[in-house]
């Protein structure tokens, strides 16, 4: 939109405004209306040729909503002097006339006729509008007709009950004040604001000249076609007789009404149109059509009424229906009319007429329209708010009401008059009607006065000494929970509850309590259940079978509620050790019992589901996690490690060695149960002080004199064997009192064949330092052959389980029968001596510590070498009597001077630990050593 377009709206806006400030201004500047009314919009026109400008007014004290008819003298600027004040005469006199009657037909004058140079005014209740601009004329005007005017169209209801009305006011004027209004016509009937119908307009009306004892006499003045047309009254709802009898009757007036009904149904269209040049000779044609009136000539006008309007123009004034008889015609016997009829003469009834009329209204609503019931029942019913007896009978009427309106029309006409009745208590059915629309009020109150009128209503219910307030309020919460705000909810309401629950002496409440929460868990959120519903059920103190149910069914709501839900760790911690003592309560039936433990079951298979699978998880990512950190300890031990070829390849043959005896052909089971024991490694501190005192023992292996193993090939069997008793002692003793777990240890070992009687053997046994007892893993009744070698086995013997005198096991080996097919392995001369000063590197003989596997089987046994035999003698870590004082005695029995150990570093016992004795052996182990070892 270009500037110029702009200014140029802008501008015309401008004038606009200026101009009809400037109407209002020169039309009631300096009347004294003006100062105690400030004058606002035009609105409409009304009274004689709607010479009266309507304006919306307010009175500035007390802010009443008021009209203000103002007459603006520039319209008589075309008359004469004498003819100004002739008009302005009728005027004053039909406003003057006016404020002394007072009637509920007749338009009520709130302050009286006032004058100044340019204008008259007076004030009145509010006006809509004239009937005259209801029915389309809209003379004298904005130019800018309002559309409440323009699109305004006239119920039934509202046609009945306003002809109505004028008939009742005509009756009061006729029958109480002896007069004759002499121009009744649509100008002349204000619509208020409510949409009744009020007379106005006494410009000429004619009082009685006799006595009230007296039959009425009304002076006539006959018609001057020379007087201003305000100084006539309209012809065309004129009696004819005013015209050709120069005479008035109360019957005049009723052949006026016959012409307004007539065009009220033609649309603003009279009987007759008159030429008021030649008025007589109007009236004369209209007489004699008058006189042939047929039913034809009324097909517009509904049936019920047709006849009593062709009596009510017919010529003969005597056979018009006067206006008493109009009021009781079938027409006006619509529901609607006496409904409204009736509000009108409400403040004539006591109250148990009004409270029969109250009782019977919500039946006849739905059948008036809604401007009908918002103009003129709404401000009737809202009336009676002032007495206290009647809100109980008015209030379900206004919310039937409010129903039908718009949000806006809520907040406008009905929550106003809604304010003072929130905060009444007594009698108590209002709280109660309340309570049962409150789904209405919270949706159409705006959110402030929710908070501020509507919610401290239900609070007061649920804290009402009522035990029966108190159930209807928490039956009815959940129907509107939805639409609580929040915090609202959580802070005050929810409080409300647990304490209506708690305190209350009434079995109903409690269990009501419990089932309206369970109603609104819905909206509220996860962890305020949590933490704040589910601990109050612990606390509720009664065990009837109505309220364990309820708490069940809170639970079971929340535990199964999508959107919910109960953790793993409530579960476990509050909820089934509360619901399982519960459960068992005497006084719950099978049933319940059967839904308790449903309930129950339920939940642990829950929880055992989620922590199953939570472990599961953590751990596959522990096992994932060991793997790599394992890795990185094995390369971190290899790199310490000592990697001398000789040794590697006997370390290789002690673990398939020492593998093949302990597992009995499982090695690869073995080897996977310890590298998942290895896998564990350095998870807790034990583990971890366990493999600092690891690293501490090779440190001290480390400060030895090493052994330095020369690389031995195999000889002819023919040669001289070396005795290598003292290395097989010395390999046992280290065996026996060393407590390995890394890895990486490596010891060397040499079968050397002897001849029958003696047999010397180089040996090393892994041990476990785990804290288990072992067994030997043998069949103690089998027996076994291995090709070219054999030894007698005794069928009761257990080779690690037997007594003997503490700290000592004697082992006696006895010579095979016979050798003479072992092939024996010898080594070099020097093999031993340099052997001995090799590294301590146990690291070979880390595989053989774990745990036991299955004895070895027949098939098992006959497929070993002799040497790998020979292995399973040796009892692992935790047999008896292989401690450093069951070393000791073993190194005395044997002889150190025979086997060559004096002087040998790598047995002082002060470089080794000693593993606590686990088992004890018996008598027939030990002597079965003894015949072993001789």
């Amino acid at each position: 939109m270009d500037t110029a377009t702009m200014e140029s709206m802008l501008n015309k806006l401008k004038s606009t405004v200026t101009k009809v400030t400037a109407d209002v201004t020169s039309a009631v500047m300096g009347n004294p209306v003006t100062r105690e009314f400030d004058v606002g919009r035009h609105i409409a026109s009304g009274g004689n040729g709607l010479a009266w400008k309507i304006f919306h007014g307010t009175k500035k004290s007390t802010k009443q909503e008021v009209a203000v008819f103002v007459f603006d003298k520039k319209l008589i600027d075309k008359y004469q002097k004498f003819e100004k004040d002739q008009i302005i005469d009728s005027l004053k006199r039909g406003v003057q006339q006016l404020t002394r009657l007072r009637h509920p037909r007749l338009l009520t004058v709130q302050h009286p006729l006032e004058e100044s140079r340019d204008c008259l005014a007076f004030c009145t209740e509010p006006v809509f509008a004239s009937l005259a601009n209801v029915l389309g004329n809209w003379e004298n005007l904005p130019s800018s007709i309002s559309p409440d005017i323009k699109d305004y169209k006239l119920y039934d209801v509202e046609t009945k009950y306003g002809l109505l009305q004028v008939s009742e006011g005509l009756s009061f004027l006729h029958s109480s004040v002896k007069m004759v209004h002499g121009n009744v016509t649509p100008e002349n009937i204000i619509l208020n604001k409510s949409g009744a119908w009020k007379i106005m307009g006494f410009d000429f009306c004619v009082s009685s000249s006799n006595p009230s004892e007296q039959e009425p006499k009304f002076p006539c003045k006959e018609w001057d076609p020379n007087l201003p047309s305000l100084c006539l009254p309209n012809p065309e709802y004129l009696a004819p007789e005013y015209i050709l009898s120069v005479s008035c009757e109360t019957a005049s007036d009723m052949y006026s009404l016959g012409a307004v009904i007539y065009a009220v149904f033609n649309r603003g269209k009279p009987v007759f149109e008159v030429n008021k040049q030649d008025i007589y000779r109007s009236f004369s044609r209209q007489l004699d059509q008058l006189s042939r009136l047929g039913s034809s000539s009324l097909t517009s006008i509904p049936e019920e009424v047709r006849e009593h309007v062709k009596l009510l123009l017919n010529v003969t004034p005597t056979v018009r229906p006067d206006a008493d008889q109009m009021t009781k015609i079938p027409f006006f016997d619509d529901v609607g009319a006496v409904t409204l009829q009736y509000f009108d003469t409400l403040f004539q009834r006591d109250n148990l007429q009004k409270s029969q009329f109250f009782k019977g209204l919500p039946k006849v609503l739905p059948k008036l329209p809604k401007r009908v019931i918002v103009q003129r029942i709404l401000p009737c019913l809202t009336s009676e708010f002032v007495n206290p007896d009647m809100v109980p009978f008015v209030l379900p009427n206004v919310l039937l009401i409010a129903e039908e309106c718009t949000k806006e029309e809520y907040v406008r006409l009905i929550l106003p008059e809604l304010g003072p009745v929130f905060k009444q208590q007594e009698p108590v059915q209002i709280l109660l009607i309340f309570l049962q629309k409150m789904d209405l009020l919270l949706t159409k109150t705006p959110p402030d006065e929710i908070k501020n009128s509507v919610l401290p209503m239900v609070y007061r219910a649920l804290e009402a000494p009522s035990i029966q307030i108190q159930e209807l309020c928490l039956n009815i919460i959940p129907t509107f929970a939805n639409l609580i705000d929040y915090p609202s909810m959580k802070n005050a309401l929810i409080p409300r509850i647990k304490n209506a629950c708690l305190q209350t002496s009434s079995l109903a409440v409690r269990v009501n309590s419990l089932v309206c929460l369970g109603k609104i868990l819905e909206y509220l959120d996860k962890w305020f259940v949590l933490d704040d519903i589910l601990p109050f059920l612990q606390q509720i103190p009664s065990k009837e079978p109505a309220v364990l149910m309820g708490i069940l069914g809170i639970y079971k709501c929340t535990f199964t509620h999508k959107k919910l839900g109960i953790t793993k760790e409530q579960l476990a911690g509050k909820v089934l050790p509360h619901l399982i003592p519960l459960s068992i309560e005497n006084n719950l039936n099978l049933n319940q019992f059967s839904s308790f433990i449903a309930v129950i079951k339920e939940m642990l298979s829950r929880l055992e589901s989620e922590h199953r699978t939570k472990l599961e998880q953590l751990h596959m990512m522990q096992e994932q996690q060991r793997s790599l950190e394992i890795g990185n300890q094995m390369n971190a031990s290899e790199e310490t490690s000592v990697t001398h070829a000789g040794s590697q390849q006997i370390d290789k043959v002690f673990n398939n060695i020492g593998a093949d005896l302990l597992t009995g052909g499982e090695s690869e089971n073995k080897e996977d149960g310890l590298q998942n024991k290895q896998k564990r490694v350095s998870l807790t501190l034990e583990e971890k002080q366990k493999l600092a005192k690891e690293q501490e023992q090779a440190q001290k292996l480390k400060s030895q004199q090493p052994l330095k193993p020369q690389v031995h090939t195999p000889i002819a069997p023919s040669k001289q064997t070396k005795d290598l008793t003292d290395t097989l002692m010395d390999n046992i003793t280290s065996l026996t009192s060393l407590s390995v777990s890394t890895p990486k240890l490596s010891a060397s070992s040499t079968f050397t064949s002897v001849p029958s009687t003696g047999l010397n053997m180089m040996f090393s046994t892994p041990i476990d330092n785990s804290k288990r007892n072992l067994t030997n893993g043998l069949n103690a009744n089998m027996g076994f052959q291995t090709s070219g070698f054999s030894m007698p086995v005794n069928p009761n013997q257990n080779f690690f389980s037997s007594a003997s005198t503490a700290g000592v096991t004697t082992m006696t080996l006895g010579a095979a029968p016979t050798l003479s097919s072992y092939s024996p392995l010898s080594v070099p001369p020097a093999a031993v001596k340099q052997a001995q000063q090799r590294p301590a590197d146990m690291s070979a003989l880390n595989n053989l510590f774990g745990p036991q596997k299955p004895k070895v089987s027949m098939n098992q046994l006959s497929q070993q070498k002799p040497n790998q035999w020979l292995n399973q003698f040796v009892p692992p870590q935790g047999s008896p009597g292989v401690g450093s004082a069951a070393m000791g005695a073993q190194v005395n029995v044997m002889g150190q001077a025979a086997f060559g150990m004096q002087g040998n570093p790598f047995f002082n016992p002060q470089n080794f630990a000693q593993p606590p004795t686990t088992m004890a052996s018996s008598s027939s182990a030990s002597n079965d050593l003894k015949d072993l070892f001789g």
